[in-house]
């Protein structure tokens, strides 16, 4: 498939997990794609399987602190005059810890707010005045299958993605008549480097996380599972969707 041919796209938390399998997924596809990390690490090694695919020549790569209002108009607002416009914004970054919530303090509920809902604030508001100028721009956002089903330790994680769902709902609505598409994504029991290690207190009570596996197949599921998802709603073949939430988890919310 050529769905991404001549389409311009940035994705942020490009470095690891869905975000780097998002990338080598639409360069794959055929489209022109600058991945966004706060880790230059990560990106020499999304450069590097870019590489080994023969993709390479269509990635740039951009270090940029999604939290940080400067370092997002600097770096990603550069990245998209290099790429000379954008079609598509997959706003992949974010961070997952746990906490007793009584125990919770403000400077930990902040910096997970800051990353995971100012961050998707921040960069799309940078990337819509490219994203209209298209007549058929597409934002991708990261919702959580913790934003509507209870998972333990996680009050602040579940609070941005329940965020950024009521966020893409507003956008869409707003920019509707303008053609813009806001789409969420909310993955679960998917194996990435956020969920290896989720940073569950040593006093966890592992019956309340009994219920966080997948109906289907035998465990969590890799991150191309859900770059496939992206890809589809990102294209042409997902033109009818907006403001909604496709929920991936293998039905452990059924």
């Amino acid at each position: 498939m050529n769905r991404f041919e001549g389409r311009k796209v940035l994705i942020t938390g490009a470095g690891s997990g869905i975000g780097q399998a998002t990338v080598l997924r639409v360069l794959e596809e055929g489209g022109h794609v600058v991945a966004a990390d706060i880790a230059e690490a990560g990106l020499d090694k999304t450069r590097a399987q870019a590489a080994e695919a023969g993709t390479e020549a269509r990635l740039s790569t951009v270090t940029v602190d999604i939290s940080d209002e400067e370092s997002v108009r600097e770096n990603a607002g550069a990245a998209i005059g290099k790429l000379g416009g954008l079609d598509v914004l997959v706003n992949a970054a974010g961070i997952l810890d746990s906490r007793h919530t009584e125990t919770m303090t403000l400077d930990f509920w902040n910096r997970i707010i800051g990353v995971n809902l100012t961050g998707t604030f921040l960069m799309t508001r940078q990337a819509l005045p490219a994203l209209l100028a298209t007549g058929k721009g597409v934002v991708i956002n990261f919702s959580s299958t913790s934003a509507s089903f209870a998972h333990p330790y996680m009050a602040a994680y579940a609070a941005t993605k329940g965020g950024i769902q009521s966020f893409t709902h507003a956008i869409a609505s707003e920019y509707s008549k303008r053609g813009l598409r806001a789409v969420c994504v909310a993955p679960g029991s998917i194996s990435s480097g956020m969920t290896h290690n989720p940073g569950l207190p040593d006093d966890t009570d592992f019956d309340l996380l009994a219920k966080l596996s997948p109906a289907l197949g035998k465990g969590f599921a890799g991150p191309e599972t859900v770059a496939g998802a992206i890809a589809m709603l990102a294209s042409d073949d997902g033109a009818f969707i907006t403001g909604t939430e496709l929920r991936i988890d293998g039905g452990t919310h059924m």
